[in-house]
């Protein structure tokens, strides 16, 4: 049961980060440390599309669930179910590529407006 709880966990984490790192931009305009968390993020989230790896955050899920034996616990969440449906969306990795290329740059030019005025 522990860790269904800390996979749950894990899970929200991860659709909080996603989150982030679409709309960090409003909070690293006025913050220079999440300004750079938030770009550093979008960075490793471009090289993650690139190369095809998983996000830690996965692996670490993935860890977590093969650890529980589902036997002894309940078997679903109704919260975590549709959280995992935004985390894990089902899209080719080239459409997503594209958006993560396409959110970093909005991001920039948000942070490169913000500076102006």
């Amino acid at each position: 049961m522990f860790h269904k709880v800390l996979a749950d966990f894990v899970v929200s984490v991860h659709f909080l980060w996603i989150f982030f790192l679409i709309f960090g931009a409003l909070l690293g305009v006025r913050n220079k440390a999440i300004k750079y968390l938030h770009l550093s993020g979008l960075l490793f989230a471009i090289l993650l599309q690139i190369f095809g790896w998983y996000c830690p955050l996965t692996h670490l899920e993935v860890w977590l669930r093969s650890r529980h034996n589902p036997s002894i616990a309940y078997a679903g969440s109704f919260i975590i179910h549709y959280v995992e449906r935004l985390v894990y969306l089902e899209i080719s990795t080239t459409v997503v590529l594209a958006l993560t290329i396409f959110l970093s740059l909005f991001n920039l030019w948000v942070y490169s407006r913000m500076r102006k005025l």
